[in-house]
């Protein structure tokens, strides 16, 4: 892709937030358009998976801090006419490519150089000034980032766990070793871009670098192609990894693996793996950040008159809760370190919320004891305050 198709990309529009937006804001809106156009539900969807690819690529820049002030730095310099004319005047042409990974003998500093280190960051292309000359193919690239996603039982999510992924992604082709070309030949070197995969396009007073057309960028052309991978040097590889989820992850989270993703070429590095993980909820517990919740049932009689009451935990034997008398509908107790483990390895607390219940039936004893009861409390009357109240607005 080249420098000027990076430049004219909104990102912000095409995960639909707006530029000030905040990286839970840039997180949600990501998560919601991941779900609609995965792959994996839309499977034969040619439009949707090249959404999704969009929309992956836009969350890479935007959910990096440092990757995010580039781009919208970029973006601000291209639009106030940078590309116009040198620094301290001049007002002539020249071309992008000089800032972006010139040929050597060309002048840097300034302006130009600053563009360059910052582009370069951004787009992982190189700097300016290099000189020597390596082609396209033969560069290191790093590999593709790759997406997946998980389904955990509600413990898992909470305590970590590790899975079985199996992954699809692009990798080298085997039959070729990467070089396009069938066995026993060789690629050779384009003679339009001389093997650097770029070729200049002038735009009136811009000049933009990009992809060669001839080789369409890979520096390298091939006479007879690997009937495998039909010249290109990349096929489908599919493999199953163990990957380790870590403890605390949250239904909707996106788990980054590094260097778990698609190989790289030349000695590249390989790219990430990004998990979205999805978690069942529990049948007894609920999940408030990282604190864990349940709702008790107390009886009446516990409730007014106090009572030590068991309380299970996500994991392990019941813990003894006290109630003290007096206790009223809906109140909650706190259980320390019995909660979601952070990663700091510390842990969460236990949020008990008791609910006293009310016998559908009676028997004859106790309705008369509740009657007795009754009888002795009428002088008190719950709803006095609540009425008083009420009349002096």
């Amino acid at each position: 892709m080249s420098t000027k198709d990076y430049l004219e990309k909104d990102y912000y529009a095409v995960l639909g937030v707006p530029k000030t937006a905040t990286a839970d804001e840039i997180k949600k809106a990501y998560r919601k358009l991941a779900r609609q156009y995965h792959p994996d539900t839309n499977q034969g969807d040619a439009a949707k998976e090249t959404k999704f690819k969009e929309v992956s690529e836009a969350y890479d820049i935007l959910s990096d801090g440092k990757r995010r002030k580039e781009y919208d730095e970029a973006r601000t310099l291209f639009g106030s006419g940078v590309g116009g004319q040198r620094p301290g005047g001049g007002g002539f042409p020249f071309d992008f490519g000089d800032l972006f990974g010139g040929t050597a003998g060309q002048q840097g500093g300034g302006a130009g150089e600053r563009l360059g280190d910052l582009f370069g960051g951004l787009f992982n292309r190189g700097g300016a000034g290099g000189s020597t000359r390596t082609t396209s193919a033969t560069r290191p690239r790093r590999g593709q980032d790759v997406e997946s996603e998980v389904t955990l039982a509600f413990t898992e999510a909470v305590e970590g766990t590790t899975v079985s992924l199996r992954l699809t992604s692009s990798a080298a082709c085997t039959a070729c070793s990467g070089t396009g070309a069938k066995a026993g030949t060789t690629p050779r070197v384009c003679p339009t871009c001389e093997g650097t995969g770029a070729a200049s396009r002038n735009l009136g007073n811009f000049a933009f670098s990009e992809p060669c057309r001839d080789c369409k960028g890979r520096g390298l052309l091939v006479d007879d192609p690997c009937p495998v991978c039909e010249g290109n040097g990349r096929a489908k590889s599919t493999r199953t990894i163990q990957a380790r989820i870590p403890a605390g992850v949250a239904d909707g989270q996106r788990v980054k693996l590094k260097g778990k993703g698609a190989p790289g070429e030349n000695g590249g590095p390989a790219g990430d793996l990004y998990i979205l993980t999805h978690v069942k909820p529990h049948p007894v517990f609920g999940r408030t950040g990282d604190n864990l919740t349940i709702t008790v049932p107390v009886t009446f009689s516990e409730a007014a008159l106090g009572a030590e009451i068991k309380v299970p935990i996500l994991k392990g034997m019941p813990v003894t809760l006290r109630v003290p008398a007096g206790t009223p509908n809906g109140r909650t107790f706190r259980v320390r370190g019995r909660g979601v483990t952070r990663k700091d390895g510390t842990k969460g607390d236990l949020l008990a919320s008791v609910e006293v219940l009310v016998p559908k039936t009676l028997d004859d004893k106790s309705r008369e004891l509740l009657t007795e009861f009754n009888t002795a409390t009428a002088g008190d009357d719950p709803r006095a305050d609540l009425i008083q109240r009420a009349r002096s607005e």
